[in-house]
């Protein structure tokens, strides 16, 4: 179950899963900052994602790829996130529940992406898509209030703030997190 002392809207921003791994020392906004990747300049050039293992109600609490993108989302780093959750959505197959969970997540986080490009219209685009996946995938867990650690009113709480957010936001270093709360999975 996610945490409602860490969720609520003035609470305060929580310590990283992970203090040993530093986040990255800018955001990446495409066209305002070195692609991260594929740029010698860009933060991750040269380096290797962590490698993700598919994730089960019994392991999630243990995938380093999955909690990392929760530093990084809570920290307003939503294109590192974004990555760090596809990597995990890969190793589950792109099919299936836990699957369309991430991309959930994902969704979430390009929303973030878009709203730093100024992009109102595709946030609410992802905003809208995440919704879905999530309802689907309560449905298939037979209507269960939370999944992979995280509550689905703490993911609806956090879609709602991502369509509410200002659209005038710095595009790179230091970000700016989009939500006065964190989302943060509950080890159980």
């Amino acid at each position: 179950m996610a945490s409602d002392s860490n969720s609520q809207p003035g609470a305060e921003r929580r310590q990283p899963f992970f203090a040993d791994w530093p986040l990255p020392p800018y955001t990446f906004v495409p066209g305002h900052a070195p692609h991260p990747i594929r740029d010698p300049a860009g933060h991750s050039f040269g380096t290797e994602p962590e490698p993700a293992s598919p994730l089960t109600a019994d392991n999630w609490p243990h995938s380093r790829p999955y909690l990392r993108g929760f530093d990084l989302f809570n920290a307003g780093f939503y294109w590192e996130a974004h990555e760090t959750w596809e990597g995990a959505w890969i190793a589950c197959g792109r099919r299936g529940t836990t699957a369309d969970f991430l991309k959930g997540l994902i969704k979430l986080a390009a929303a973030g992406v878009k709203l730093r490009e100024q992009n109102r219209t595709g946030a609410h685009r992802h905003v809208r898509r995440a919704r879905e996946l999530f309802s689907h995938v309560r449905a298939n867990a037979n209507d269960s209030p939370e999944f992979l650690g995280l509550s689905f009113d703490q993911l609806e709480r956090a879609a709602t703030a991502l369509e509410t957010a200002p659209s005038e936001l710095p595009p790179t270093a230091p970000p700016t997190p989009l939500l006065p709360f964190t989302v943060v999975p509950i080890r159980t």
